[in-house]
């Protein structure tokens, strides 16, 4: 049986639950439209700074926010478009945003879907009238991310796009991953280094981007969590993030259209034509071994 439950705390929460399967999804809206818990058998799968969420004031930690419509940074905080300059922070605005619910569903899956429209204060930043629709599914132990981008301008409107899955751990040293690439880049240092297969999790903080995939699937296990995760994307993402800080239980692993700065750069940045809709997909399956 799928249920859909709100539960009113300091931000309204959907829950998304699969009975049967005893998966459980929450969703809050008005706070960018974020996933902040996922649980599947009585165990969650995400991590979340209770204390950044209760703060309007600042970005939350944790979940899966969404990233539009840049990911990461931008030099100075500043890009331009058409000889203005604009200033956007790290990972865009929709993640700040407060997101409308316009559909529900539990016939045969929970799923949920949410919509942002272009308003006053994006277009200050962001020069484009739009359309993003979310749809969050549940069915059994996987969770489905189904993305809509519609550009509402007169004109071409260029973007990336991204989520910032943050999964807790107990303890990194028992992970292991399976990436589609064999070199990454260091965003700290901007320097390129080989991959084969591990990284140094004593490492204070570790930020790299694998930019040249030879496939749409990552996985990780934790042996200290019996769980065995695995995050598939679409052809629209070229960039796959890592990244983890030390002495904090998360790691993140981070599907991206295009890497830091391409609302300048140009590169794999995605252009949508006028009245044009781009449909993408990330889905993500848990199996605990």
């Amino acid at each position: 049986m799928f249920e859909i439950a709100i539960k009113q705390q300091q931000y309204k929460t959907y829950v998304l639950s699969d009975q049967a399967a005893q998966s459980h999804l929450e969703v809050v809206p008005e706070r960018g439209g974020i996933i902040t818990s996922l649980r599947l058998k009585g165990q969650e799968i995400l991590y979340l700074d209770a204390e950044r969420f209760a703060n309007p004031d600042l970005s939350v930690r944790g979940g899966i926010p969404i990233l539009f419509p840049i990911c990461g940074n931008l030099p100075e905080n500043t890009y331009t478009i058409n000889g203005q300059s604009y200033h956007l922070k790290q990972h865009g605005f929709a993640r700040e945003q407060p997101w409308e619910v316009t559909d529900q569903e539990t016939q045969d899956k929970a799923s949920l879907t949410l919509v942002l429209n272009s308003n006053d204060s994006t277009r200050a930043v962001y020069p484009f009238d739009f359309q993003l629709a979310f749809t969050y599914v549940l069915l059994g132990n996987t969770l489905e991310i189904r993305q809509r981008y519609t550009n509402h301008s007169g004109t071409v409107m260029p973007f990336s796009t991204g989520l910032h899955p943050y999964f807790w751990t107990p303890e990194k040293s028992e992970l292991s991953f399976e990436i589609p690439g064999t070199e990454y880049l260091d965003q700290r240092t901007h320097q390129t280094h080989s991959f084969s297969g591990a990284f140094d999790l004593d490492s204070d903080e570790i930020d790299v981007a694998f930019r040249q995939l030879s496939g749409n699937s990552a996985t990780v296990s934790d042996r200290a969590r019996h769980l065995h995760l695995t995050l598939n994307w679409d052809n629209n993402y070229s960039t796959f993030v890592f990244w983890t800080v030390k002495g904090k239980d998360f790691y993140c692993i981070e599907p991206w259209s295009a890497a830091r700065n391409a609302l300048n750069t140009g590169e794999q940045l995605i252009h949508l034509e006028p009245g044009a809709s781009l449909e993408t997909l990330v889905r993500l399956a848990i199996n605990f071994v």
